[in-house]
């Protein structure tokens, strides 16, 4: 089973979490892939056959409640280019700020449910991040992800 880990982020925390999770993981995969969701569109789910990869969205929120800059385009694009996606098994790390309970970590609350429209299946709960609590955001991702990860592979 390998794991892929798209980010979106406006100031790297998400993907300083991402790598955290790829150095602190690898032994409970066969591999981990991070990429920045710059450049991402549909196609990056596979193939329906498929059924060997999980993925996991790692956004933070901008703005009222947005996906970053960098996730807006491959947003967008689940939306403008929509295909079911019922072989996709997937988790979720939103960032935010709980100072702002309105959009609190909306950046990854719509990632999600953009990709349980499409047919995605979710495994366990949506993880969020709050910036306000002061603790450390990659450790915190790390032990979420280990525990995420020993779900997804006996489900």
């Amino acid at each position: 089973m390998q794991l892929k880990i798209f980010v979106g982020t406006m100031t790297n925390t998400a993907e300083y979490m991402a790598q955290a999770i790829e150095m602190d993981c690898t032994d409970l995969v066969s591999s981990i892939q991070v990429e920045l969701m710059d450049a991402l569109g549909p196609d990056v789910f596979g193939e329906a056959t498929d059924t060997d990869t999980l993925y996991l969205i790692c956004s933070s929120t901008y703005g009222t409640g947005d996906v970053p800059d960098n996730a807006s385009a491959f947003y967008d694009s689940l939306s403008a280019q929509p295909r079911f996606l019922g072989h996709v098994r997937y988790g979720v790390i939103a960032l935010g700020d709980s100072s702002y309970p309105q959009t609190f970590c909306f950046g990854g609350k719509r990632f999600d449910e953009r990709l349980q429209d499409l047919g995605a299946q979710r495994i366990g709960e949506l993880w969020c991040h709050d910036a306000s609590t002061g603790t450390q955001p990659e450790a915190d991702a790390v032990a979420w992800c280990r525990q995420w990860l020993s779900l997804a592979l006996t489900a």
